[in-house]
């Protein structure tokens, strides 16, 4: 993609947009040139503490498919993926429908990009949806006829938020948005949460990917203890393995888990 084809409208192809970027991660070509000159310093700072984020994208993209066929398999049939990006290989709906082909897929997202491509891709699929919506205002998603036609919030739903609370700087206004979205969910119900974690010291480090993300749509990034990671799923029940990093999280696992050079945590989280 370069700036000289045709820009979906309200798209400024000079700023770098987080899905863009996160598409660039895992070898996409859904991309700017901006998109690809902040990933690459990105890129640049992760091998400079010993990670590389381009796996570390591919490694939270296995755990979102793991997680997505463990609840399918457990017998969830909804499923509603929220800042799902760029469609890629082994989407939510690719795994889900593989396992219950009776599965709704709803993918909520606010990137006209990411809207543009997953409709172009998911047009003739009907047990799919692509709807445009904003993690921020969950009164206005949950109230959306197109996800009410889509999915009945008196049967479980699975509810995935991986790779985007980070983009949500305010502690309290995570709590806010989680907790009245989990408020709609059934009992029965589940949580899949993925998160970027600081790891062990490099504060220099986290500054710089810090101020590259300011720079980008949507404009803030957050580092979060692992303590403030689980606390993002209060009120649910953390099926096994708990909170762990997702290159490790494994459906029904345990493990003595080593933090300090984990870049993304994952957990999927109960609703009793």
């Amino acid at each position: 993609m370069s700036t000289e084809e045709q820009v979906p409208a309200g798209i400024d192809p000079n700023v770098p947009s987080v899905a863009r970027m996160y598409d660039y991660y895992l070898g996409g070509k859904d991309n700017y040139v901006s998109d690809r000159e902040a990933a690459e310093k990105v890129i640049a700072i992760s091998r400079e503490v010993g990670n590389d984020v381009r796996l570390a994208a591919r490694a939270n993209r296995a755990f979102l498919g793991r997680a997505a066929g463990m609840l399918a398999g457990m017998g969830v049939r909804q499923f509603i993926d929220i800042g799902t990006g760029l469609p890629t290989q082994e989407n939510v709906h690719q795994v889900v429908l593989r396992e219950a082909p009776d599965a709704q897929v709803v993918y909520v997202d606010n990137d006209p990009i990411v809207l543009v491509h997953a409709r172009a891709l998911l047009a003739d699929n009907p047990r799919t949806v692509v709807l445009e919506g904003d993690l921020r205002d969950p009164d206005a998603l949950l109230a959306d006829p197109a996800l009410r036609a889509r999915i009945d919030f008196d049967r479980p739903v699975a509810l995935i938020m991986c790779a985007i609370l980070q983009f949500v700087s305010d502690d309290e206004e995570i709590a806010r948005i989680v907790g009245r979205l989990r408020g709609s969910l059934p009992s029965g119900s589940h949580i899949v949460i993925s998160h970027v974690f600081p790891g062990e010291g490099h504060d220099d480090e986290l500054a710089e990917v810090d101020g590259l993300y300011s720079r980008t749509s949507p404009g803030n990034f957050t580092f979060r203890s692992r303590a403030q990671i689980r606390s993002i799923l209060d009120g649910t029940e953390l099926l096994p393995p708990g909170l762990a990093p997702v290159e490790d999280w494994q459906p029904g696992g345990d493990g003595d888990f080593d933090f300090s050079r984990a870049t993304y945590l994952g957990a999927v989280g109960r609703v009793s």
